[in-house]
């Protein structure tokens, strides 16, 4: 068992194991990849066109990558646990260390907005003509569940929420804002289970509304 193991089982199931060095497919050649997702021998040397590896290497390979993005991390001197961490190591494994750093999910784990800081992830789905990637999105939830503690999962985060609602004006803009997140079909699914129904209109008053549609521009 490995120290980061949870990162390496996510990036193993996704990026899969491939023996041939193949190319990039948006450019045809390089950059070439091969083994679990590398491009690069430890000695920075680039991976090539014909090149191999056997399994055995290519987990020799993955881990000295995760080590070195591991330590980065470490650099940053964030509050995370180790859980944080492998979710941001596989993530960064995934998108690139300068895709990382110019996010703003570390701005938000300084000021310790983890949960926002997950959603992150769910932006980094599409390929260059902006469809989106099915592998990627599954990809981008087990990062982002492994980054969030237990108690921070999603389940249980509405559940909390609900348990906590009061109709506040900043609770209910931030439920418009999630509704305009949220696909509509998922929403009207929910909608059906839950047994939501129209009631009126919330007893808000002018200040209360003006609150919330500064909150969501």
């Amino acid at each position: 068992m490995y120290l980061y193991q949870d990162a390496i089982s996510i990036i193993k199931a996704f990026e899969g194991f491939n023996e041939k060095a193949y190319p990039d497919p948006i450019t045809g050649g390089s950059p070439y990849t091969f083994g679990y997702g590398t491009q690069f021998y430890p000695d920075g040397s680039q991976v090539k066109q014909g090149h191999c590896c056997t399994k055995e290497k290519a987990l020799e390979y993955l881990l000295y990558e995760i080590n070195i993005i591991a330590e980065e991390i470490d650099k940053l001197n964030l509050e995370i646990d180790l859980d944080m961490k492998q979710g941001l190591i596989s993530f960064i494994h995934s998108v690139g260390w300068d895709s990382f750093l110019y996010s703003p999910i570390i701005d938000l784990c300084e000021n310790e907005n983890y949960a926002q800081a997950a959603q992150e992830f769910g932006k980094w789905i599409f390929n260059e003509e902006h469809e989106v990637i099915g592998g990627l999105l599954d990809r981008r939830r087990q990062e982002a569940c492994l980054f969030l503690d237990s108690e921070s999962l999603p389940g249980n985060l509405l559940l909390k929420a609900f348990r906590n609602y009061s109709a506040s004006p900043e609770q209910v803009a931030a439920i418009r804002q999630l509704e305009t997140e949220i696909n509509p079909y998922v929403l009207s699914e929910f909608a059906n289970k839950f047994n939501v129904t129209y009631s009126g209109d919330f007893d808000l008053t002018e200040e209360d509304l003006r609150f919330i549609f500064e909150f969501q521009k």
